[in-house]
């Protein structure tokens, strides 16, 4: 017993040494920095703080992004009393254009090897002709905004700014040289243990300790899975495309019920994707003018007129939906193209097809013997008999007809048919 006390000693020890270190959380982010990765950044620095970790490591991997995320995201990086470092991570990632803004702001930035950082110059979001003045405006904003930041947190100032006006570019080993990062790491462990002992200007006692500390890893929740996924430009227009066809569906066949409800969902999250994406809403009325020209391709005889001008409206309408010049914000002509060559095919011969049946004149049954051509099998004096469609029908008419006569039938009531004379079998 007593051998076993110095042992369970140690355990407890050990156990009140790792809890006092502290722990180090870590958080990845992949994409466009936009209200999604805002609200997940926000999200994992409140609980860093909560548990008063020793620092917030955020892996990333962006190609920029909106302005209002990204100065959300950095307010609550210089808000915090927690140290935030910026983690280009894995290999063939990239901190781009918002991203290289965030970075400048974290008291830290590691990079692993085959990363790049940089690109920074403004876009505007209408993606159209900006005047000289206005722009030079947008990118003395951006320059002075990036200069404080570096400043702030001692980092290569000149870079920072030639990152915004010339959209400089650094590899791993080339921005530790010029002082824009402070470690190249393949993995977390080796950031942390390169960062340990770094000197942190708001951080109490000076200096990051990361060596005792316990790693714990925090995966992105499905809240902010899914409203990444809807922030993403291709997934918002399918969702538009798919919401138009479930309601057509619904009006087309009153009381499905099932398509109405699937398209009125479809649409709702095709407009709550619009919200977190610069749209330009002419784009939007050019695609329902689109679909409206397929409905009418199929009761107007154009001669295929509606059909392509259908289609001209939706491609013109799909490139211009999203107002932004840039890449990771514009719909894939991949998307594009078959969505749009699928929506005129199926209107145009699918649904048209369809519409077409319900009024074409019926071939079976009673109704289909109206306009049919037969012989008289009897004399017809008021009622008779006449081989029409292969059968024996008993017949009404107005007139007097002889039997070999030919007879058309007029109309059908009930199961008896009304016929009239067309000639004799010699004159047909």
């Amino acid at each position: 017993m007593r051998s076993v006390l110095p042992l369970l000693f140690a355990v407890l020890v050990l156990v009140a040494f790792q809890s006092f270190a502290g722990e180090i959380h870590v958080v990845a982010f992949e994409g466009a920095i936009g209200p999604a990765a805002a609200g997940f950044i926000d999200s994992a620095i409140d609980r860093a703080e909560e548990a008063s970790a020793v620092c917030l490591v955020i892996e990333m991997d962006t190609p920029g992004g909106l302005d209002s995320s990204m100065r959300e995201i950095i307010r609550e990086i210089l808000g915090t009393r927690i140290p935030v470092v910026i983690y280009v991570y894995p290999s063939g990632s990239r901190c781009a254009s918002a991203g290289v803004f965030i970075s400048m702001a974290a008291d830290a930035v590691g990079m692993a090897p085959g990363t790049s950082i940089g690109a920074a110059h403004p876009v505007t979001i209408g993606g159209g002709e900006t005047d000289e003045d206005t722009m030079d405006k947008i990118v003395n904003d951006a320059a002075s905004y990036i200069k404080s930041l570096a400043s702030q947190r001692n980092r290569n100032v000149e870079w920072a700014e030639k990152a915004v006006r010339q959209s400089a570019t650094a590899t791993a080993d080339e921005a530790l040289e010029l002082g824009v990062i402070d470690a190249v790491a393949a993995d977390v462990e080796e950031l942390l243990d390169a960062l340990d002992g770094l000197k942190i200007d708001d951080l109490k006692g000076g200096f990051l300790e990361t060596e005792s500390a316990q790693i714990r890893t925090f995966e992105m929740g499905i809240r902010y899975k899914l409203l990444t996924i809807l922030s993403n430009p291709n997934i918002a227009y399918l969702l538009l495309i798919l919401g138009f066809y479930g309601l057509f569906f619904e009006l087309s066949n009153p009381g499905s019920i099932f398509p109405g409800v699937i398209g009125a969902i479809f649409l709702v999250l095709a407009f709550y994707s619009f919200q977190m994406l610069p749209i330009n809403y002419a784009g939007v009325l050019l695609i329902v003018l689109a679909i409206g020209f397929f409905i009418a391709e199929i009761f107007v005889t154009s001669g295929g007129l509606l059909a392509v001008g259908g289609g001209v409206a939706m491609f013109f309408g799909s490139l211009m939906l999203i107002e932004s010049p840039a890449p990771f914000l514009q719909i894939s002509y991949s998307v594009i193209i078959p969505a749009v060559v699928a929506t005129a095919a199926f209107f145009v011969f699918a649904v048209g097809a369809g519409i077409r049946a319900q009024f074409r004149k019926p071939t079976t049954g009673s109704e289909g013997l109206v306009g049919a051509r037969g012989t008289a099998s009897s004399d017809i004096d008021g009622t008779g008999q006449a081989f029409v469609h292969g059968e024996i029908w008993t017949v009404v008419s107005k007139d007097k007809i002889n039997k070999g006569d030919v007879i058309e039938v007029v109309s059908v009531k009930g199961l008896t048919p009304l016929v009239r004379r067309v000639g004799s079998v010699e004159e047909s």
